[in-house]
Parts: C-alpha cells; structure tokens; sequence
C-alpha cells in the first residue's frame, strides 16, 4: 500500500477545494440557493441531490495589490466633449458600463455564477438543519437511545456459564461420526476377513496376525478421537441493542375534497413529503399514521396517501374523530410522543366547525404534544380557521400557518419545526 501525501500549498483563489469546508465557509449562500430549488422540484423529486448556484459575487476572495497613488492626470485623444472638471455620468447599467441586463465585470472579464453539485444527503442535512419535533419528552430518539440484551445465537467462545450443552454434543457427534465413519467401514471389512480366515481349517497364521494387527491399530485411531473437542463447544451468544427511550407517532391529516383542487393537493403533498423526509431523516424510530378524509376520513397506507383520487364533500371532524379513536387503541398519550399535521383549503361544513373546535380542545389536544395546522388557499379565510386560530391563542401546543403558493412551503414548515419552538410557546 502506498501513501500519498500532497504539500503544495493552494494557489490563488484555490483556498475553498476541500467539499466540506466550501459548503462550511459559504453555507448561508448554499442554503439560500437550497429554499429556492425546493420550490422547482416535483411532487416526486424530493430526496436527491441538487446543482445550485451561488453569485459569483460571494465567492470571490479579496485580493491586496498595490494601487496607484496621488493625483493623476490623463489626456484623452480627440476630446471636444468635455473641459476640466466636468463630471462624467455613470453608463446605465451594471458595473462594466455596458447597457446590458448581465453583470458586466469592472475589470474587463467576468465570471458566470458558480455551479455546485451536492449529494442527497448533503441537501437533505441543509434542508433540515436546526429542526426538531416541539415538546419531544425526555430524549431525542437519535441523541439517547437505552441497551437492552438480546439473544443473537451461538458463538464457539464465551463464559462457561453460557454453554450450551445441547448445541455442544450435536458438533462433537457431527465431529466423531465424520472422522470415524470411514474407519469403522475399514474396521468391519477387516473384522469380516478375519472371521472368515479363522474358520478355514488350514489357516494362513501369518496373514491372520496382519489383519489383527491392521486391526488394533484401527481401534486405536478410533479410539483416539475424542469425545468432546474445544472445537466443538458452543455458547449462547448475547448482543446489546440500542431501544428508544421514546417513542413518537406522527399522524398526517390531508383534506382530499372536491374544494381542493390539485394544485391545492400538490402543495399540502409537497409539505407532508418534507415532513416525511425530516422525519425518517432525524430520527431513528417513528410511526406514521396517514388519514385521508372528505365526508368521511379512512387511515390509509402511504402509496394511497400520496396517490389515490378519490374525493368528494367535506367533513373535517370525521377525520379528527379517526385521528382520536386510533390514539384510544394504539397510542397511550403516557408511553407515546404525539403530533398530527393537518392540511386544508378551510372549506368545511359551518355547523361542522364547532364541533372540531370541541374535539380538539377536549380530546386531541389533550394528548398531544404538539399539533400544527397548515390552511392552503388564496381565498380569504372561512369560519375553520377563525376556530382553530382562537384555539392556538389559548394552546400553545397548537400552530396555525398559511400556505398561498409553493414559495411559502419550505418557510413555514421550518416556522413550525424550527428549534427552540417549545421555549417560544412557552414565553
């Protein structure tokens, strides 16, 4: 193996090679260029890599040269225009002077912006830098996670007190018969001759002698082998693995009426695949629950989540009435960390309304820790989120947000999981 170290230093503006300490040193320009290419990607499109681009502006480096000095002088040819002290007006346009669109360069060269490539899980760490679930009690699932031993089979070394006496005669049975069985065919062979041999009346005394002495000496290799071998001792093998000191469920509540158009459904798909990502990206073990409603609300799989086209008129109640009765069964608000995101575009049955309001104040919120509600419209506001607002004044693990168009998805989805959230709620 050879090892080769390179030495020279970096040559001019060459100082930002390393990845890393690129994405380190322009990190504010990168998760910039990150929000605005979020915004251009598909429904579908939301885990791999991306190429951005940063100003070139940003990355340049200052450079220090020697200038020159004093007042100067400068005669231009032909000049009937202008006399001394006359002042010249700037060319409109940018720095080079030219009356172009572009960013002309002050030098008389320029540089196209910079392109940079990063991997999926570069992009998916800037994406969901300083995010966290609100309210999550006592441990993080990816930051404190307790031992707990397991059987994990047999291994051929361990404490006495661990063997597996079973397990142990099997491999030496498995042992002996494979290196005596040969032998023991030879034996019986032999033993065969000899009787025959004996009951010859005239026997060949000589030949009898060599097939005992064959004999004895087959016994005793038989006989060598041992009963039991250190290679055939089996122990139980016991193995810590790590087990959640929490658990958390979030459940995902998406309005698929026929007040929701599909550019309405894209945009609440496009926050759930955000929240879906950060989720299974930041922590270790964690249930999602998928509820669909119109009328009526069913828990569905996340292929008929995200994909089904079934819609119809609104009932938002039924899906929270689902959402509570799950809880009931599976998730003990005592052992379980709870959150629901809710998507919709505030159309909902007026007398319906109120009886969300009861459902959340008196059941959901109750258990639990953190429920955020994100309104997809344009319209002006209907009596939905007149309810839940007066709900999130009085809760301060309730959120409300607004959603126009696909612009406003990734700030306020880092609005509602941004750390630090509880402390806020809490003040």
């Amino acid at each position: 193996m050879a090892h080769f170290i390179d030495r020279r230093l970096n040559g001019k503006n060459k100082s930002t090679v390393n990845r890393q300490r690129f994405i380190r040193r322009y990190k504010k320009q990168i998760k910039e260029a990150v929000s605005d290419a979020i915004n251009k990607r598909s429904v579908t499109d939301s885990s791999s890599g991306e190429s951005i681009s940063i100003p070139q502006r940003d990355i340049n480096e200052p450079t220090f040269h020697q200038g020159r000095g004093g007042n100067r002088e400068q005669i231009h040819p032909g000049n009937d225009q202008f006399s001394t002290g006359d002042k010249i007006e700037r060319p409109k346009g940018s720095k080079g002077g030219g009356a172009g669109k572009g960013e002309a360069s002050d030098s008389g060269e320029g540089q196209d912006e910079f392109v940079f490539s990063i991997s999926k899980d570069e992009y998916l760490d800037l994406l969901f830098e300083d995010l966290e679930l609100p309210n999550l009690q006592e441990n993080q699932l990816d930051k404190l996670v307790q031992m707990k031993t397991h059987r994990a089979g047999f291994c051929s070394d361990g404490m006495p007190s661990n063997i597996d006496v079973v397990r142990s005669l099997q491999g030496s049975l498995a042992r002996r018969i494979a290196m005596t069985a040969g032998k023991k065919r030879h034996l019986s062979e032999l033993e065969g001759q000899l009787a025959l041999l004996l009951e010859q009346p005239h026997c060949d005394k000589a030949a009898v002698a060599l097939l005992q002495k064959e004999i004895d000496t087959l016994k005793q290799q038989i006989k060598t082998v041992p009963f039991i071998d250190n290679y055939d001792l089996r122990f139980r093998n016991y193995d810590k693995q790590p087990h959640p000191t929490s658990k958390a469920v979030m459940f995902c509540i998406m309005d698929v009426s026929g007040s929701m158009d599909q550019a309405t459904k894209d945009m609440a798909k496009r926050f759930y695949i955000l929240l879906y990502q950060f989720l299974t990206r930041s922590y270790k073990d964690i249930d999602v629950v998928y509820i669909r409603h119109h009328t009526q609300a069913k828990e569905v799989d996340e292929q008929e989540f995200f994909y089904s086209q079934e819609t119809g008129g609104t009932i938002v109640s039924s899906a929270l009435k689902l959402m509570n009765e799950i809880i009931a069964e599976r998730y003990n608000a005592d052992e379980w960390n709870i959150y629901a995101a809710q998507a919709s575009d505030g159309d909902n049955w007026a007398d319906d309304t109120p009886q969300c309001g009861h459902i959340l104040r008196n059941k959901i919120l109750k258990a639990v820790r953190y429920f955020a509600y994100i309104e997809i419209t344009t319209r002006a506001h209907q009596s939905l989120w007149r309810e839940y607002q007066s709900i999130s004044q009085t809760n301060s693990n309730f959120a409300i947000q607004h959603i126009q168009g696909v612009e406003d998805i990734y700030p306020i989805f880092r609005e509602l999981f941004k750390k630090g959230r509880q402390q806020q709620g809490a003040a």
